[in-house]
């Protein structure tokens, strides 16, 4: 149960992309402006400076979509985890709390996978090598796994790291074919983890 109480009828509310797990914002929330974004499933504040409900988005189209709604153990303040549509913080950055980070972007490219296979992008070479089959994705990160196996004995950072990329982007596809996720391989990673 959210206390609206211990804050004249306001709730500090930490707005956290749920993809890079990125702190985005913090705003305000009273009982009317969370009943909103609840039912709408958009974040919706209450503006202090204005005095009135504000959604996030409604004059630059950059919606926050809700994935999901935590309420700390003091129940006085929530961590909403969202999807962006686009920069949050008014400056235009990704987020008000510094540039962007790279810790999570492996989830987004994640999504991105699914969302050109989904769209059954015509032009995206992800959608046309889904397309092929389980055994051609495993050749292809084969293929890339090997190239990885020889810039690391010939010792050139640059071009290692390019193929280990290449080799991140097409096990993320293979996983995709396997109706796997990241998620999945972590829960395994974490289990080996506790029982070692």
């Amino acid at each position: 149960m959210i206390d609206f109480s211990k804050g004249n009828g306001l709730v500090p509310v930490i707005i956290q992309d749920n993809q890079t797990l990125q702190v985005l914002m913090l705003g305000y929330m009273n009982r009317e402006a969370y009943d909103k974004t609840c039912r709408e499933r958009r974040v919706t504040f209450f503006s202090r400076s204005k005095n009135r409900l504000w959604t996030k988005g409604e004059t630059s189209g950059n919606f926050l979509g809700v994935e999901s709604i935590m309420i700390d153990c003091d129940g006085d303040t929530l961590l909403i985890t969202v999807h962006p549509a686009g920069p949050v913080c008014h400056t235009g950055s990704t987020s008000c709390f510094g540039p962007e980070t790279t810790k999570g972007f492996i989830y987004r490219l994640q999504s991105i996978i699914k969302q050109r296979i989904e769209d059954d992008a015509s032009n995206s070479y992800t959608n046309s090598l889904f397309r092929k089959g389980v055994n051609k994705v495993a050749q292809k990160v084969g293929e890339e796994a090997v190239e990885l196996v020889i810039e690391a004995i010939a010792d050139n950072r640059e071009q290692f790291v390019y193929e280990a990329a290449d080799l991140l982007y097409h096990y993320l596809i293979l996983l995709k074919v396997k109706d796997l996720t990241l998620e999945d391989i972590e829960k395994e990673l974490k289990s080996r983890s506790v029982s070692k």
